[in-house]
C-alpha cells in the first residue's frame, strides 16, 4: 500500500473514531477517491479554501492543510480549485454530469482550458495562485468553440490539447525553439564529459582530450544562447504586460460578488453536446 494511501486510510479512521468535523472526514475520503472523481474533491476544496475551514482544523496556511493532512502537492490543489472554478464560470452543466452517461474530462484538461480563456476571476486564489499564461490574438471565436468541443464533447487528453492548440492560445515567442536545440544539445555535451572518466578501456588522453573539447563547445553553445534567452524573455515580458489590466478588472468583480456587490452577468457557457439517450 502506498504511503500516501496508508496515511488517508489511517486518518480517515482516526476522524471517525474521534467524531471529527464532518467536512473535514469529507474531504480525507474524498482525496482517497481522488482518482475515481476529481470533481467532487475539487468542490470540498474550493469551498474549504474560500471559507478558510482548514484554520478551524489548526493550519495556519491552505497549502499546508492540503499536503500534510491530504497528501495533495500545491500544484495538484491550484489545478484542481482552478478548474472546478472554471467550470463554474464557464461550464457550470459539467457540475450536474453522473462521469458515466457523460464522461467528466480530466481537471488538468479543464486547467489547460482555464488558461485559455484568460485570466481568472476567482476571488480566493489569493496571491499564491499561479501567474496566468498570456494568451494569443489568434484566440478567436471561432477557436474558443474548438476548444471547447475537444474538452467538454471528445474528452481529448491534455497532451492532445496542447499538440494541437499551444500555436494557438500559447505560441512560443520566437527564438523558442532554437534554444530549446541548443540547451537540449548542452546537457548532452555535460552529460557526455561526466560520463567519459567511468567507460572502462578509453585513454586518459583520449578522455582528456574529449573534455576540452566538450567544455569549449559548451562555452560556444552558452555565448549562442544567450542573446536567444535575452529575445524570449523580452517577449514575455511584453506579452505579460498587456494581461494585467484585464486580470485586474476580472479579480475586482470577483471581490465585489464575494462581498454581496452586483456582479456582471457570467458569460454564456460553451457549447456542449447532450449526452445520447440510445442504447
Amino acid at each position: 500500500m502506498a504511503r500516501a494511501t496508508q496515511k488517508l486510510d489511517e486518518l480517515a479512521a482516526l476522524l471517525e473514531r474521534t467524531g471529527g468535523e464532518p467536512q473535514r472526514l469529507e474531504a480525507v475520503r474524498r482525496a482517497q477517491n481522488f482518482r475515481r472523481s476529481w470533481l467532487d474533491l475539487a468542490k470540498v476544496l474550493a469551498e474549504i479554501r474560500s471559507k478558510r475551514r482548514f484554520e478551524r482544523w489548526g493550519y495556519t496556511d491552505f497549502f499546508t492543510y492540503c499536503k500534510e493532512e491530504l497528501t495533495l502537492k500545491k500544484a495538484t490543489v491550484d489545478k484542481l480549485t482552478m478548474s472546478y472554478r472554471a467550470l463554474e464560470q464557464h461550464a457550470p452543466q459539467v457540475l450536474t454530469w453522473d462521469g458515466v452517461a457523460k464522461t467528466i474530462p480530466s481537471y488538468e484538461a479543464i486547467d489547460y482550458y482555464a488558461k485559455a480563456m484568460g485570466p481568472s476571476a476567482d476571488a480566493d486564489a489569493g496571491e499564491d495562485a499561479p501567474a496566468p499564461r498570456p494568451k494569443s490574438r489568434r484566440a478567436t471565436p471561432e477557436r474558443m468553440d474548438e476548444l471547447s468541443s475537444a474538452v467538454f464533447d471528445e474528452g481529448r487528453p491534455v497532451a492532445e490539447l496542447r499538440k494541437t492548440f499551444d500555436p494557438i492560445f500559447f505560441p512560443k515567442p520566437k527564438g523558442t525553439e532554437k534554444l530549446g536545440v541548443i540547451n537540449k544539445a548542452n546537457a548532452a555535451a555535460r552529460k557526455l564529459a561526466e560520463l567519459l572518466p567511468d567507460i572502462e578501456g578509453l585513454p586518459a588522453n583520449q578522455v582528456g582530450a574529449l573534455e576540452v573539447q566538450l567544455g569549449k563547445l559548451r562555452t560556444k553553445l552558452d555565448e549562442l544562447a544567450e542573446p536567444l534567452k535575452a529575445q524570449v524573455a523580452e517577449a514575455r515580458a511584453k506579452a505579460r504586460k498587456a494581461q494585467p489590466a484585464r486580470a485586474s478588472k476580472k479579480l475586482r468583480e470577483a471581490e465585489a460578488a464575494s462581498e454581496g456587490a452586483p456582479a456582471r452577468a457570467p458569460k454564456k457557457a460553451p457549447r456542449v453536446k447532450r449526452a445520447s439517450t440510445g442504447d
